[in-house]
């Protein structure tokens, strides 16, 4: 199976965000899409090391995301309801074209996906 991609402008780069004792991290970048009368935001998370390499982004710039959904199931005992939820995680990504900012560093944030680990808690 191949990877899927998915391109935009990124809208949002949020602050690294650090969860439970083994200190997992994870940091969300939305990309905007135009698709003429509407906007379209793409929300896609980070993990582990790969939060760093989001430092190479800017607002602004236009980038190509490769991505896998990771889905969940979550209920809160056995009697009541069901909920599933989806994220979208990318696993490399690359500036098509920059803000004006540091568009040099794609390649560097692709060495260091390269060298995350595929162990995730979700």
């Amino acid at each position: 199976m191949s990877d899927s991609t998915v391109r935009g402008v990124v809208h949002v780069i949020e602050e690294t965000k650090t969860y439970g004792q083994k200190g997992f991290r994870k940091r969300m970048v939305v990309l905007e899409q135009d698709k003429g009368s509407f906007s379209n935001y793409v929300p896609i998370e980070f993990t582990r090391d790969a939060c760093d390499t989001v430092d190479e982004m800017n607002m602004g710039d236009e980038v190509e995301v490769a991505y896998r959904l990771n889905g969940r199931k979550w209920q809160r005992d056995p009697q009541s309801e069901v909920k599933y939820f989806v994220s979208v995680e990318a696993l490399s990504y690359k500036v098509l074209g920059a803000s004006g900012g540091n568009a040099g560093g794609a390649e560097a944030a692709n060495d260091a996906f390269n060298e995350v680990d595929d162990e995730a808690p979700f």
